[in-house]
């Protein structure tokens, strides 16, 4: 899951960040509203983690730019503003849920499962290609009826795959939505989760192969026979 934090203290944000990615989310930062502004227009985010006090305007901007384009992405709310007038307000505005600083931070992690939960029924609970299933609901690879155990990023290329199953994705697209903007990865780290993940599919028997478009990216394809 893709989450952009838009808070302007780095040491909670690091904490936050660090966090996060331990639970196996992908983290986007921003630390002011015009960056946060831009980096939710993409659309690129299953959640945003907001704060009200930024260092150049009012967070509930980004709440008033979202919902005014329709967008039915999630929004949390993290301030240390606590009046319910606050709150209400947020809420009002098209937020999804509120969050008082400070909070324990595995109940931030809940929220946003939570949240997400919510948002299932806008959403396809699978996406298959030929004999592989991604479960959303219960985030499970299956293979014939069988589940199969991949890592998290290996899940997550996977559903990339199956979503545009057929058709060619660039390598930048990828690892954008693999990677936060702010990791350093290696140059062939893409070439490796594709390896392995080609290798787990195929030792579960899997009719479909991960072909590589030269000089682009990869492809999901099914196989002849």
């Amino acid at each position: 899951m893709r989450v952009l934090a838009i808070e302007d203290n780095q040491r909670f944000l690091d904490l936050m960040r660090s966090h996060l990615k331990k639970r196996g989310f992908t983290v986007d930062t921003a630390d002011t509203l015009a960056d946060g502004l831009v980096m939710s227009a993409s659309g690129d985010h299953d959640v945003v983690l907001l704060d009200l006090s930024l260092p150049d305007g009012d967070g509930a901007e980004v709440i008033a730019r979202l919902r005014r384009e329709r967008s039915p992405m999630p929004i949390i709310v993290i301030s240390a503003r606590g009046e319910i007038v606050d709150r209400l307000g947020s809420l009002d505005a098209g937020a999804d849920d509120y969050l008082v600083k400070p909070f324990d931070l595995d109940e931030l992690v809940a929220r946003i499962h939570a949240i997400a939960r919510r948002g299932v029924a806008r959403k396809e609970e699978a996406v298959s290609f030929g004999d592989v299933t991604f479960d959303r609901r219960r985030h499970q690879v299956f293979v014939n009826g069988r589940a199969v155990t991949l890592r998290p990023r290996e899940t997550a290329l996977l559903e990339l795959l199956l979503r545009r199953a057929g058709e060619p994705i660039h390598r930048d697209m990828l690892l954008s939505s693999l990677y936060s903007l702010d990791e350093e990865i290696g140059s062939n780290v893409l070439d490796v989760h594709v390896h392995h993940l080609r290798r787990r599919l195929a030792e579960a028997g899997a009719r479909v192969t991960i072909a590589t478009v030269r000089g682009y990216g990869y492809a999901l394809r099914g196989q002849e026979g």
